[in-house]
């Protein structure tokens, strides 16, 4: 037997066509990513999201030489977003992602380490995280939990 996953997001054309609180997220990462440590690989990325409380927290992406000692923005901005605020749920979480010297690019996805890391979050606030990744000139796509981006999910539910 054969089955098919679809996966739903919505295509937003450009940041304008945001509301203004989706906006402020889209410059914050914007912005993030101008501040990234990507000395090894020239890609920058910026993530910034939004807790309940209305705290807006950025990051991005920090190398290291030892490739695997460096950390992804998403995840460097979830982690320090839960060290700081332990019990406030995340709500939105925005990611804008290109080489360093790109005047325009595609929407960047969470890489498979963060989409579980995004889980891990969602699963203890019980309550999805819209995931909104972004392009340099605009277009965003968006999805309502992280769940649509990884639909075979592993979660405490096994353990």
């Amino acid at each position: 037997m054969e089955k098919e996953i679809n996966i739903k997001f919505e295509i937003i054309a450009n940041k304008n066509q945001l509301g203004e609180i989706d906006k402020k997220l889209y410059e914050a990462a914007f912005e993030a990513r101008q501040k990234a440590y990507a000395e090894y690989s020239g890609f920058w990325v910026g993530c910034a999201l939004l807790l309940e409380n209305g705290e807006i927290v950025t990051g991005n992406n920090q190398e290291n030489a030892a490739y695997p000692s460096g950390l992804c923005a998403e995840r460097t901005t979830i982690f320090w977003a839960s060290a700081n605020f332990p019990n406030v749920k995340i709500k939105k979480l925005f990611v804008v992602g290109a080489p360093k010297n790109a005047v325009e690019s595609t929407p960047i996805p969470p890489c498979g380490a963060c989409r579980q890391s995004i889980l891990e979050y969602e699963t203890k606030q019980k309550e999805g995280i819209e995931i909104y990744f972004a392009s340099l000139n605009g277009e965003i796509y968006k999805t309502k939990s992280i769940r649509d981006l990884l639909p075979f999910s592993f979660d405490s539910s096994f353990l």
